[in-house]
């Protein structure tokens, strides 16, 4: 089928959610594509029950909560939302004044038209990181491994063991302190890569005997049949190899990150992310963005509220696109009476 849209967003993640409600306000209408099969992006499909607190103005909600609040926002304004699909190829069709009109098909054979392409694709497509030496960790997925937080519960009462360093081992070292029956947090080394006041957590709950911290050791073997029943860790050290019974491995090495057909789009890139300028964020591309984790700029930080800022601008630029030389009606929510009937706040 053949559709055509005001901003073709790919990637239904937190940033690209954002974009229906800043094109909204506008009057602008947005068409979403996402290879997975449901909206949120990483939040929902790694970790939806990780808490996430530096949301202005919400001192804390899990990432799934953000989704659901996100959605709730976009409701008073119309897209399409077209799940389970990959953009494949990106062409111009024309050039009128400078102005570029973009062909986009997917793998299931839609089609695309639309003057303004956001790419909101976060990391692009990822996979876990499996644990080094390890064969086929895989045939345990379900059964006592795991390479996300899906659900808090699954590991309430058990013995679980954390393997990583970063920023998702000792948040969910922290998080799951008080629901699982033990907690092991096993690094190669002492030293962490994550934020330091989680880190500073992560060591007051060993000092208080709620977390086993075992350091330098790293996996040798997932001990079990049909099922995990333990762990064999080797200390670099002394060589020493320990056996542990365990329930859950939770293996958090982070993401192989693939940006996909995307390096066929003849894109300017920047540390296997897509350069960008900050005035608007376009790429070396005429009418093709790229906001949030996917793009580069000095100073980038990986932040869900710097990529919320950079679509807000983004879309404003897509507006002159669609409108050339009008002016972009720019109006805030608080004392526009119009865009508050809109949003259903309006007495």
């Amino acid at each position: 089928m053949k559709f055509e849209t005001d901003i073709l967003v790919i990637g239904a993640g937190p940033v690209g959610l954002f974009t229906v409600f800043e094109a909204g306000l506008l009057g602008l209408r947005c068409t979403l594509i996402d290879n997975l099969d449901k909206v949120g992006g990483q939040c929902s499909e790694l970790y939806p029950e990780k808490p996430i607190y530096d949301i202005p103005g919400v001192p804390s909600q899990t990432a799934q909560e953000h989704v659901n609040a996100l959605l709730e926002q976009i409701k008073p304004f119309e897209y399409d939302l077209h799940l389970s699909q990959r953009v494949e190829s990106i062409q111009p069709l024309s050039s009128s004044e400078d102005i570029t009109t973009w062909n986009i098909k997917t793998n299931e054979g839609d089609e695309f038209v639309t003057k303004n392409i956001f790419i909101a694709a976060g990391a692009g497509s990822f996979e876990p990181r499996r644990p080094p030496n390890i064969e086929e960790p895989d045939k345990f997925l379900g059964k006592g491994v795991s390479y996300s937080v899906k659900s808090k519960s699954l590991y309430k009462n058990k013995d679980l063991f954390i393997f990583g360093g970063g920023d998702s081992a000792l948040d969910w070292s922290v998080e799951l302190a008080n629901t699982a029956k033990s907690i092991n947090l096993i690094h190669r080394r002492d030293q962490f890569r994550g934020a330091q006041h989680t880190e500073a957590q992560m060591r007051e709950l060993v000092k208080s005997g709620h977390i086993n911290l075992l350091t330098p050791f790293q996996i040798e073997e997932i001990l079990g049949n049909d099922r995990v029943t333990g762990v064999r860790l080797k200390n670099f050290d002394t060589k020493e190899s320990i056996s542990y019974e365990a329930d859950e491995l939770l293996f958090l090495f982070g993401l192989n990150k693939k940006l996909g057909p995307i390096l066929e789009w003849e894109l300017e890139l920047s540390e296997k992310k897509i350069a960008v300028n900050t005035q608007d964020f376009q790429t070396n591309r005429d009418g093709i963005f790229a906001v949030g984790d996917i793009n580069d700029y000095p100073g980038k930080l990986d932040l869900i509220l710097c990529g919320f800022h950079e679509t807000t601008l983004a879309v404003q630029k897509a507006f002159q696109r669609i409108f050339p030389g009008e002016r972009v009606p720019f109006g805030y929510t608080t004392s526009n009476t119009k865009l508050q009937r809109k949003l259903g706040v309006a007495e």
